[in-house]
């Protein structure tokens, strides 16, 4: 495949969209987003939890001036597989009132 200069910027968006969507399939660390303000840490770990055993502390992430929670939130599982089925069963569930969205989460 040629890469002109417009060519080199496909290309190399190309690796770098194939290098996200691998590491977002291998990944066991999933994006909670779509929380309600009122859901903690424990609330989730526990919804989570059912679906496999977390190794890392779930995290709201909370914003640093008033301490609220942003919506969002990390899960960590033990294997790739409990993170993928957590993903299916969890995915626009609702939690705390609201449709949770649950995603690979990846570097940005």
């Amino acid at each position: 495949m040629q890469c002109s200069k417009d060519g080199f910027r496909i290309c190399r968006t190309t690796f770098r969209s194939g290098r996200w969507l691998w590491a977002r399939h291998s990944s066991t660390k999933l994006f909670v987003g779509g929380l309600s303000y009122d859901t903690n840490e424990a609330v989730l770990k526990d919804a989570f939890g059912q679906h496999g055993e977390i190794i890392e502390a779930v995290k709201v992430i909370c914003d640093h001036v008033s301490g609220r929670s942003k919506g969002y939130g990390f899960v960590r599982f033990t294997s790739e597989i409990t993170a993928t089925i957590a993903l299916k069963e969890m995915d626009d569930q609702m939690l705390d009132g609201r449709n949770i969205r649950v995603h690979y989460a990846h570097r940005g």
